[in-house]
């Protein structure tokens, strides 16, 4: 049980540093002119629809990840047996992570095409929410309630 915990704790931290690589090589790629910069700078109304769906899909993700996330813990995952709670947990942050990171990229894309500060500022609020779901062994156990 223990060499499972910590081949989890592993492969949460490993998913954790990808969310952070992926946003991290899609800045790198605006910022040196290998993707295209600033197509709806001058194009105001297509600006305000990309970027109100972009804070909408912050405003969304962010409850949504963090809610839903305990929500499941405490319905699905508590009440089954440890090594497919295991699993089941690693699906379920996994799945948060992912919610996180689209609309994370979806931002750090809408601010190269608009060159309007609200995508990164969107981005970045939902980066911020990335640190409540920073895995450690000691959370998953307190998580899991496997002290």
């Amino acid at each position: 049980m223990e060499q499972q915990i910590k081949h989890i704790t592993k492969n949460l931290q490993l998913q954790y540093l990808f969310f952070w690589l992926l946003p991290a090589f899609l800045v790198l790629g605006y910022e040196c002119d290998w993707l295209e910069v600033g197509i709806y700078a001058t194009d105001f109304r297509m600006q305000y629809y990309i970027e109100s769906a972009g804070i909408f899909l912050s405003i969304a993700s962010v409850p949504l990840a963090l809610k839903l996330f305990r929500f499941v813990l405490k319905k699905k995952v508590d009440e089954i047996s440890s090594p497919v709670a295991l699993k089941q947990y690693l699906y379920w942050s996994a799945l948060r992570l992912c919610i996180l990171e689209v609309a994370v990229l979806f931002n750090i894309v809408v601010y190269y095409l608009t060159l309007n500060n609200l995508g990164a500022l969107s981005a970045l609020i939902v980066l911020t929410a990335s640190a409540f779901c920073l895995p450690s062994e000691k959370r998953l156990r307190e998580e899991m309630n496997m002290y």
